[in-house]
């Protein structure tokens, strides 16, 4: 499906099969493509990058098409496979992490550190963190694809 290029958010670099490969949502997605463009909340003389998922109801793009900063995405990302490796040692925990330490890990970003920590605050944390670890073992053979994928290509960009 062609994504619009008359809306705010301007694509440079697009996917437009995303419904293809959507996970397991693949052929049944209303997310219909991917794009890294300049954002929409540009202003003049200032310009950021953005990338967005572009949601279609089957009628019109959906207002719930999410557009975030390259730094976010990559950000998310970072949250992601540190999460994957804490998951992966969460064996050892009665309830998949120490209650004493909930803190992951700090991870050094522009002079701070991101905290990754298990969410304490959620009063159902030990049902939710079972679900998501269950989740996350479930998903693992198309998680894993994806992460062979970008290893692959931050070796070859030499990272």
């Amino acid at each position: 499906m062609k994504l619009p290029t008359t809306l705010k958010h301007k694509p440079v670099v697009v996917s437009e099969n995303y419904e293809q490969v959507d996970g397991r949502l693949s052929q049944h997605t209303d997310a219909k493509g991917l794009s890294l463009g300049l954002a929409q909340w540009n202003d003049r003389g200032k310009v950021d990058i953005s990338a967005k998922v572009w949601r279609y109801t089957g009628e019109k793009w959906s207002r719930q098409s999410e557009e975030l900063p390259l730094h976010r995405v990559l950000d998310l990302s970072i949250l992601i496979c540190r999460s994957l490796a804490h998951f992966r040692e969460a064996y050892r925990y009665e309830n998949l992490y120490d209650p004493q330490k909930p803190v992951i890990d700090r991870i050094g970003l522009q002079g701070d550190a991101m905290t990754v920590a298990i969410c304490t605050d959620n009063e159902k944390i030990n049902e939710d963190i079972k679900l998501f670890s269950q989740t996350l073992s479930e998903d693992d053979e198309m998680i894993s694809e994806r992460l062979r994928t970008l290893a692959k290509i931050l070796r070859d960009m030499g990272y």
